[in-house]
């Protein structure tokens, strides 16, 4: 399920391959996935232009198209990828790593596509339908991108209000990049219990946070997504913890599905 790594492989597929390329036919057709604009909207503003350079903040992905043209908006929802293909049936791709399903030449899951003057395309291949594209997609709501945070950007994200640290983790306009299993894995690292309230976290405490956030993203885009990171394979009934091999448990903590170690990730006060 894509998270920042993830987004972050797709933004590199598209600055490889895809800018400088004159876009010659878009299929829009999907009414769902580029909500709100209506079929032909998207094609419309993109004929005839290039895309000049894609940026990525946190899990949003957008895409200049030069000369006061709109912003192309990607987000790759629970199982999307961006996927460029070449005439001579070439392809590379980023995003998922979970969307195993799809073989190289197969576009089922195509909900949109740019094609260039050369025959390639460019398409976001999403089996789940979960993704979209929009034009000029408001990032500036987004919260700092976790891959850059400062440690002043930080502390203010996570210690304002009640929150439990974890929503407040997942929360976007806090800090842009964070999902549920890299949410998981930094307050593992972090030896944080997910539910502990953000005004009660200690300055060591928010520390250990940064620096387990510093270190799950950097490890995760290293080694090719949220799914290689340590905690990862014990989400699961009966595993133990990897690193004291006390049990594993799960819970719901702002509404998503959470894990944590029974020994090392205690809520204060003994709760």
């Amino acid at each position: 399920m894509p998270e920042l790594p993830e987004v972050e492989s797709a933004r590199t597929v598209i600055d490889r391959a895809a800018l400088g390329r004159l876009i010659v036919e878009v299929d829009d057709t999907d009414s769902y996935v580029c909500r709100p604009h209506p079929p032909g909207q998207i094609r419309e503003a993109l004929l005839g232009r290039r895309l000049t350079a894609a940026h990525r903040r946190g899990k949003s992905l957008w895409c200049d198209t030069g000369d006061g043209g709109p912003a192309l908006g990607v987000h790759l929802g629970m199982s999307g990828k961006i996927v460029i293909a070449d005439p001579d049936g070439t392809e590379i791709d980023g995003g998922d790593y979970w969307e195993g399903r799809r073989v190289q030449g197969d576009y089922r899951w195509s909900r949109f596509s740019l094609t260039f003057d050369d025959g390639g395309l460019m398409m976001l291949v999403d089996p789940r339908r979960l993704g979209r594209i929009t034009l000029d997609p408001p990032v500036e709501l987004l919260g700092p991108d976790a891959a850059s945070v400062t440690p002043a950007e930080f502390r203010a994200a996570v210690t304002k209000g009640t929150a439990p640290i974890k929503a407040r983790l997942l929360d976007q306009h806090a800090l842009a990049g964070i999902g549920n299993l890299l949410a998981d894995e930094i307050l593992w690292r972090a030896r944080v219990h997910p539910a502990h309230p953000v005004d009660e976290l200690d300055r060591p405490a928010v520390d250990r946070l940064l620096r387990a956030t510093r270190a799950s993203v950097t490890a995760a885009l290293d080694h090719g997504g949220v799914h290689t990171l340590t905690v990862i394979p014990f989400r699961k009934p009966g595993a133990a913890c990897p690193r004291d091999h006390a049990p594993m448990t799960r819970g719901k903590v702002g509404g998503r599905t959470t894990w944590w170690c029974t020994a090392e990730q205690l809520l204060p006060h003994g709760g």
